[in-house]
């Protein structure tokens, strides 16, 4: 047996107890998807979307990279946004990082890490904005776990700044942005408390014109 087979068995085995348990469950969810969230989330396997919030498969469209950065220049995820925002029309936008996030720790070393290290400026260049904060920090685990929620933080703005977010605000479209941050501890997300919902909340430079 291949180290794939137990994977493709499980699989068999899941499909068959869904269908067991829920007849029909798939022929629906072939039909069309109507995900009323789009989870932009660290690809930590620790960190699975669907289960952390209880939700099936089709309920949630899902984003994940190194350290849930939203970069204005990253099309794989802006593709991803505009597709959630302007098809799918996901009413939330959930930015979901994770306290110990190692793409975090990583940014806050002063050691080459390869390629990922251009990635990880990104999460520096917040780091040195907010520097201040960090002075009174001793431990380094609460370090890493203060610059994962102002990291967060950080992205809940990146994504309402785009003009993918901004039009549909613009539209009048129902959008919520959101940032979460999980804890692998204990299984919890916190709520950052860092909702916007329209573009009276967002920096003015920030703001595209309403059309006329």
């Amino acid at each position: 047996m291949s180290n794939l087979d137990n994977l493709l068995d499980n699989n068999a085995l899941w499909a068959a107890r869904v269908q067991e348990q829920r007849p029909g469950f798939f022929e629906n969810l072939a039909r069309q998807q109507t995900p009323e969230y789009l989870w932009i989330g660290c690809s930590d396997s620790r960190v699975p979307a669907n289960q952390i919030v209880g939700l099936d498969p089709g309920d949630i469209f899902v984003h994940r990279n190194v350290a849930n950065l939203v970069v204005h220049t990253d099309f794989n995820c802006l593709s991803v946004l505009q597709y959630a925002v302007e098809v799918l029309k996901v009413k939330h936008i959930i930015i979901c990082g994770h306290y110990g996030c190692g793409g975090v720790a990583a940014a806050l070393q002063n050691m080459e890490h390869g390629l990922i290290d251009n990635w990880l400026r990104n999460i520096k260049d917040l780091y040195e904005q907010h520097e201040m904060l960090f002075r009174d920090i001793k431990s380094d685990e609460e370090r890493v776990n203060a610059l994962c929620t102002l990291n967060v933080i950080g992205q809940v703005s990146n994504v309402s700044h785009t003009t993918i977010v901004q039009n549909a605000w613009n539209r009048g479209q129902d959008l919520s942005v959101h940032g979460w941050i999980y804890s692998i501890k204990d299984g919890l997300i916190k709520d950052l408390d860092s909702t916007l919902t329209g573009s009276e909340q967002v920096p003015a430079i920030y703001r595209l014109s309403e059309p006329e």
